[in-house]
């Protein structure tokens, strides 16, 4: 068995030890898992995904707080809130998150959702996406995101390729939208995006191990280091390269291997 057919071998058996059920509960995947309404689940996936650093616990609790202020209905809640209603999320704050940027968000939301039925129309324009990979559809979304008068600070919590970001969070959110393999973790709600096309999410801790695997020359958390990586994984499935963030980021929470 060659080095790729063994590396190849190892990490599906990760895949499937982490890609379960089990696996939702201390994730912040639990928010939208618990909604049912399309639109629920991809308000809450992307304040759970754009929130997702730090302490997980702390991630969980705060999307949790955020969901109850819109009164778990925050589909309705975008659509439907009074100025009054904003005031319950005066003082928030998630790191370098703060009432600011939620504010924000909540109304270029309320703006998308008022032309729009899906958030997937805001990456992808037209029927289906045909580009290789979601680069351009992940620059399409920052612009359009700040398409509307917006504060110069919220532009750091929506990442771009343009700037070699790895954009780690959003691609994880591509990937809880995009694949649908029935394991009962990601939603495949969306269908402009193949899953062939998702980018590995890369953070600091998926690049170690990388590194360690001899998959990526260093542990830089950049665009570039973020394709290198999916390039590679496509050679061990090329329909499915992301399925494999299960693995490395499982990996990357502390296993020895």
């Amino acid at each position: 068995m060659n080095d790729s057919r063994r590396l190849k071998v190892f990490l599906d058996s990760k895949v499937a030890l982490y890609n379960q059920p089990s696996f939702i509960d201390g994730d912040p995947i639990c928010i939208p898992h618990s909604f049912s309404l399309k639109q629920d689940i991809e308000i809450s996936g992307l304040f759970a995904a754009v929130l997702a650093w730090g302490n997980r616990t702390t991630i969980i609790n705060n999307c949790r707080k955020l969901m109850l202020w819109m009164d778990n209905t925050p589909y309705d809640f975008i659509l439907n809130h009074q100025e009054t209603d904003l005031k319950r999320f005066l003082g928030f704050a998630h790191r370098t998150f703060n009432t600011t940027d939620l504010l924000y968000f909540i109304s270029f939301l309320q703006y998308h959702f008022s032309n729009s039925d899906s958030l997937e129309d805001a990456f992808v324009s037209g029927k289906h996406y045909t580009r290789p990979n979601i680069e351009e559809a992940l620059v399409h979304f920052h612009n359009y995101f700040f398409s509307i008068e917006h504060p110069e600070r919220t532009k750091k919590h929506i990442a771009t390729p343009r700037r070699n970001s790895a954009c780690k969070r959003l691609n994880m959110y591509l990937r809880w939208m995009v694949r649908n393999d029935n394991k009962g973790v990601d939603f495949g709600i969306w269908k402009k995006i193949k899953p062939s096309q998702l980018i590995c999410p890369l953070d600091v801790h998926v690049a170690r191990v990388a590194e360690r695997l001899g998959i990526l020359p260093d542990i830089k958390s950049n665009w570039t280091n973020a394709i290198a990586l999916t390039t590679y994984l496509k050679t061990l499935n090329s329909k499915d390269p992301a399925v494999y963030d299960f693995a490395l980021f499982g990996l990357g929470m502390g296993e020895r291997f």
